[in-house]
């Protein structure tokens, strides 16, 4: 399988049963996997469906989906006789108390609650509705995960181009530390010349013991070794793709370990400079990470 981002965008729409709808999935990015749902009043029944066949298709993300419903027959009304009856005997009730002009029809029936919405459908419509809105749920799913596969596919091609850079630049680094010990021994001996006038001559033997240790605390093939090991299994997952986020963000943090370390053993300015810059094509490459399922 691929690699999936957990960015994308879906719609879709479609009638049935008197009405017609549209599913509208915007997904970001997320810690887990979050769905907020927005339907229309008589949908809430689907709620658990659609929960559970997101689970199915999708692992993480921060995924916000409105459903809008139009109805396509206008619905019944009737008047609320009792209600009706109940205003006009009051007002008759108040006619000798407040001087007003006789109450209009219109301004009767505008009252809320004298005119009411006949909704009484069959079961079996409303049954036949929700099945129809739950497959365009599913069609819009589908089109939301092909959306995340070809931007994770996009995701997949830049991670692995910042991959490259940063092998070569573990390799530069590795060239720098090499010349690190002859660096290290100039700097003690021409520290030591400077100091021959204000102290007796160091013997030789002690100068190589403090050589020896130098040379010890500046030695980064340890951090090298553990950044190639990072960076290759860093290509293994992109190789195998499928939810592989959570693990890239951890080697991201690994890595940077490794960089922080490299850059405060570094005993020479040019293996300081690629460990900068080794540092910042990481934190590249983890922004670009941050987007993966």
């Amino acid at each position: 399988m691929g690699v999936f981002s957990m960015t994308g965008f879906a719609r879709a729409e479609g009638e049935a049963d008197g009405v017609s709808w549209i599913w509208e999935l915007k997904s970001v990015n997320s810690r887990s996997l979050d769905l907020r749902l927005r339907l229309p009043p008589g949908f809430d029944p689907l709620e658990a469906r659609l929960r559970a066949s997101l689970a199915r298709s999708v692992r993480r993300g921060n995924i916000a989906a409105t459903l809008a419903v139009t109805r396509l027959v206008p619905p019944a009304i009737r008047i609320n006789r009792e209600m009706l009856a109940q205003i006009v005997t009051l007002l008759g009730e108040l006619a000798g108390d407040i001087e007003a002009a006789p109450p209009r029809l219109d301004g009767l029936i505008g009252l809320r609650g004298v005119i009411e919405t006949v909704d009484d459908e069959p079961a079996g419509i409303i049954e036949a509705r929700h099945a129809a809105i739950a497959q365009g749920w599913s069609v819009a799913l589908d089109r939301l995960v092909t959306a995340r596969s070809e931007e994770g596919a996009r995701l997949a091609a830049m991670l692995a181009a910042q991959k490259g850079e940063l092998t070569a630049l573990v390799e530069a680094a590795a060239g720098c530390a090499a010349a690190q010990p002859a660096a290290i021994r100039a700097r003690l001996e021409t520290l030591l010349g400077e100091l021959s006038g204000l102290a007796p001559a160091m013997p030789q033997e002690r100068v190589a013991q403090e050589l020896t240790m130098l040379v010890t605390r500046a030695d980064v093939r340890e951090e090298l070794d553990r950044l190639r090991a990072h960076i290759a299994q860093a290509g293994d997952l992109l190789e195998r793709g499928e939810a592989i986020g959570r693990q890239l963000d951890f080697l991201c943090q690994e890595l940077n370990r490794e960089a922080n370390t490299l850059c405060s053993k570094s005993a020479d300015i040019e293996l300081t400079r690629i460990g900068l810059s080794l540092k910042a094509a990481i934190e590249q490459f983890r922004e670009q990470v941050q987007n993966l399922e």
